[in-house]
Order: structure tokens, then sequence, then C-alpha cells
């Protein structure tokens, strides 16, 4: 009997500095955490300062033969490389290293493809998984054995490499389809919460910010909670209960990453859109990162990507109960209101709960008015859309003081 163990792969990190090298550390540091997350370890990192990335190699003829070494003496079998690689670029690494080459695209779509459950979430993987691979075709025709196992093996797009571009064209139109009539059903609930005048936040965040121990700590929700870059995909949708009787729909969202490729984010547009069509925005931070700012930066340059217009924003400074985060300056100039936090803990949650209650109300419109009591359907609208402040029972119907949304002030 031959006992059968999956493969690990043992990677070297390689990464171009040729602007900041501090940047390029802390670039190579987040690449250290994904090579993690999709179960590699990290045998060294290399580094090499140039003025450009190398058209054909990405890195220096001195430095390949350096790093070839390195492979051997320290038992590597691959290299991922910080930036997103041409088919050029990968092709002439491989042949000059001998060995498995990926780049910070294809790990991050490993990674999603070993984290996506629902459907949605498979068909935004297969797609982008087979747009990276439709420019890469013939780079690949010389390494079509990359189906031993390991990371940058995974995912449904790794099923038939051999397939031609015209079948992967044909494959991406119909996915593209798929991605529509999902996008039209999204358009359908949104719409349908416009109807009832369902507030809606969605909660975004560099990935790893403690957006899914947020929404679990305010609602109960049960999403995968885990120290680990990109641990929930799929976004989750949950009603919030403030203390005031008002009620507000929290959406969890993918989380942001630096260097995210562009046809990732068109992949995830319909998920990513929900930020965009929400009504309030929570930034989580997490302030215990060194990398704090150029995260939140790598956030709001993601929302401009995609289109989000000027709301209402309210970021949330996590992790307070981590020892680094003592004594820290904490401030946001794009937000218009920041709370310190602690969504492990639950530390400051209820400041929050009651100042987004105040938030909210301050959009509504408050009545004081005397129903009958053959009008009880409009009472029963403002229970379940508005906040009902008080309610009195008297001999010719029932008088009301409350505060309503814009939208259903007309109904009532």
């Amino acid at each position: 009997m031959f006992e059968m163990k999956p493969t690990e792969d043992r990677v070297i990190l390689v990464a171009v500095s040729v602007d900041s090298e501090n940047e390029t550390k802390a670039s190579l540091r987040e690449l250290a955490e994904l090579a993690k997350t999709a179960g590699a370890s990290v045998a060294e990192t290399v580094i090499q300062n140039r003025e450009s990335v190398h058209p054909g190699t990405y890195l220096g003829k001195g430095k390949i033969e350096e790093l070839k070494a390195l492979l051997y003496m320290l038992d590597a079998n691959g290299i991922i490389c910080d930036d997103e690689l041409s088919p050029a670029q990968m092709n002439n690494l491989e042949q000059a290293l001998e060995c498995k080459v990926m780049d910070r695209t294809l790990l991050i779509l490993d990674i999603f493809a070993g984290r996506a459950r629902t459907s949605e979430g498979k068909i935004q993987v297969e797609l982008a998984q087979l747009k990276y691979r439709q420019a890469r075709l013939v780079g690949l025709r010389s390494s079509l054995s990359r189906l031993g196992g390991g990371i940058g093996t995974r995912g449904p797009g790794e099923k038939k490499l051999e397939m031609d571009r015209r079948l992967i064209t044909d494959r991406i139109a119909s996915l593209g389809k798929e991605l529509e009539e999902v996008k039209r059903h999204r358009e359908l609930i949104r719409e349908g919460r416009g109807r009832n005048a369902a507030k809606v936040a969605a909660i975004v965040g560099y990935t790893n910010a403690g957006k899914s121990t947020l929404l679990n700590t305010l609602t109960r929700a049960g999403v995968l909670e885990e120290d680990a870059l990109f641990a929930t995909l799929d976004p989750t949708t949950r009603v919030l209960d403030l203390p005031g009787g008002t009620q507000i729909l929290l959406t969890d969202t993918v989380g942001f990453i630096r260097k995210l490729p562009h046809h990732l984010i068109n992949a995830f547009r319909s998920t990513l859109e929900e930020a965009v069509h929400a009504d309030l925005i929570l930034h989580v931070v997490d302030s215990s990162n060194p990398q704090m700012e150029e995260q939140m930066a790598v956030v709001y340059e993601t929302l401009q990507q995609l289109g989000m217009k000027k709301k209402t924003v309210i970021t949330l400074f996590n992790k307070q109960d981590k020892a680094a985060a003592a004594g820290q300056r904490l401030a946001d100039p794009m937000a218009d209101h920041t709370f310190r936090i602690s969504a492990k803990t639950g530390a400051g949650l209820e400041e929050f709960g009651a100042a987004l209650e105040e938030i909210l109300l301050k959009e509504q419109i408050y009545i004081e008015r005397l129903y009958s009591y053959q009008e009880g359907g409009k009472i029963a609208l403002i229970r379940q859309y508005g906040t009902l402040l008080s309610e009195e029972f008297l001999a010719e119907g029932t008088k009301i003081k409350a505060y309503v949304p814009a939208e259903i002030y007309g109904k009532v």
C-alpha cells in the first residue's frame, strides 16, 4: 500500500521594487499571508531594486541565476511574484527556473476558488480564472502538467487547460449571461427593498479587518470567522434591530486588497455593487495593523473604481482589544462619523448602535397624528418601517408619535 499525501508547495516570494522598498516589503508580508491562506509554506523572500520591471522576465538576469540557486538550496518547488505577470514573463521565468511560477493574481484566484460556496460565487471565480488563463493559453501549452496539485491548480477553471481559445471564449460568454441573470435578480431584490423603505448599510473594508465578526456580533448571522485573508467570499444580508426599534439591513461584502486585479473586480461587480447601492457605508478598519492608512486608501480607491457616489460613511476602527491600538491617533478624513470598537469583545458597539439609530432618524420625517381605528393598516406600516415613539388609545382613534422614512410618508 502506498500512502498518498497532498503536495505542499514550498515557495519563494519575489518582488521588484521600483519606488519605495518599505512599501514593497509590506506588500510581500501580505503576499506571505496569502500564500499561507492558500496552503503554501514560505521558504524565503527576495526583493530586487530596479528602475522598472523587466518586460521579458520580470527580474534581471543576475537575480534569476541567484533565485535558481536559492530554489535548489532551500528545496523550494516554486516562486510567487508580487505583481501580475504577462504571459511572456511567466513562460520565460518557468523555462529559466524550471519550477512552478505563479503571480499574485493566480494566488488570489486560487484562494477564491477554495472559498466560493454559493453558485454565484463559483460562477464569478470561474469567470475570473478563465479570463486570466485566456491571455496565457499559449504560455501554458508547454506546461500543461500543472494538474499535479498544490496552490494555483484548484477551481473550476483547471478542469481542462487544453481547451482552445474559442472554447474558453464560448464559456466566458455563457458565464457572462449567467452573471447578468444574477445581476437582474439582485436589482429586483434592491427594488423590493426600496419599495419596503428598508435602509441598507454595506459593510466594506480591507480583507481580514473583521467585517464578518462584526456582522455576527450585531446580528448573530453565523458567518465564518477566521484570522485569514478572504475568509468569506459570498455576501450575507441580515436584519439589525437597533435599541429604539429601528431596523436596518446589514450586507457583508468581499474584502478588498491591494493590487486587486481588474478582471477580478469586473467578475465580482454584481457582489461589490451592493456597496454602491447601499444607503450607508460601514467601513471596518483593522486599527491594529501598521499599514492601516494604506489599507483605507485601497478601500476608497476600489469603491471609486466601482463608481460609488457620495454617501454617508461611518468608519469603525476595529480590533481595539489589541495592545497595538492603544493610544493610537485614529482619523478618517473621508468619513462622516468614526467610532472605536472591538467586534470580538463588543466594546463600543452600544455607542455605535445608538449613533447609527440617530443618523437614520435624521433622514426620517417626524409625524404626530390621530388615526381612526379603521386605519390600522397605516399604523402597521409605521411599526414595520418607522420608529414608533408613542401610541395612545383614545375614544376617537389611536394617537401616534413616530419617525417614518420619506418613502412611506405619503402612505401614512
